[in-house]
């Protein structure tokens, strides 16, 4: 007998904005599911706006695109979020494979001693499990070029500080909670800061301004270690 399907809570959210928020917990395979349902509606005309986040999809439709009978907007979206969701053959992005070099500690990674204190393991032991873990980007946000990336090895999972700091430098690779991501720009920012890039993020001029796209698969390397 086939599984039942769990499916998701689905709200409005201003006018004409849908959210489709996928039960709990965050998966790996559900967040694939909500990749690929963002693309299928891009292919719609109805579709104004499609933002897959964390765990939920965000539409902006057209006025009364959707309806087709004179039924109202909101019951129809319900149907197609639905009709998505239960769909057991979507097409799974298996997303570009990228790699990234990151000096560790010292300057560029302040809080890389605390980390490794946090988790009882050596500086160099927390460098180890960080750059042999397959990262996948989940969603972009809080930033332009900013990426939540899943995958992170539990035993690395670090709290935020609890006062954030003022200025985090462009590059900066961080772990927040149990997820990591690297700051596209200076900014304000409360994430463990263990290591810095030189990889431009975001670049407005090039073709696909963002470096990378939810699906995408990142691993790290070690270009460099600052003395603790």
């Amino acid at each position: 007998m086939k599984e039942s399907v769990q499916m998701p809570d689905i709200y409005p959210l201003g006018e004409h904005c849908y959210v489709l928020q996928a039960p709990e917990p965050v998966t790996l395979p559900q967040q694939q599911k909500i990749w690929a349902i963002a693309e299928q509606l891009r292919a719609r005309p109805e579709m104004i706006d499609v933002v897959p986040g964390m765990n939920n999809l965000t539409v902006r439709v057209q006025p009364n695109a959707v309806t087709h009978d004179g039924s109202d907007e909101y019951r129809d979206v319900c149907a197609l979020f639905c009709h998505y969701w239960a769909t057991d053959d979507m097409v799974l992005t298996a997303g570009r494979s990228l790699e990234i070099a990151v000096t560790f500690g010292g300057e560029a990674g302040p809080d890389l001693v605390s980390v490794a204190k946090h988790a009882g393991l050596s500086t160099d032991a927390v460098i180890r499990l960080y750059t042999a873990a397959e990262y996948r980007v989940y969603f972009l946000g809080f930033q332009p070029g900013f990426a939540y990336l899943g995958g992170l090895p539990e035993a690395l999972h670090t709290p935020r500080h609890t006062s954030p700091r003022t200025k985090i430098p462009a590059g900066s690779v961080a772990i927040g909670g149990a997820q990591t991501g690297i700051y596209p720009n200076a900014s304000p920012g409360g994430w463990q800061v263990i290591g810095r890039t030189d990889v431009v993020l975001f670049d407005p001029q090039r073709s696909q301004p963002s470096f990378w796209l939810p699906g995408d698969r990142v691993t790290f390397t070690v270009a460099e270690v600052d003395g603790d």
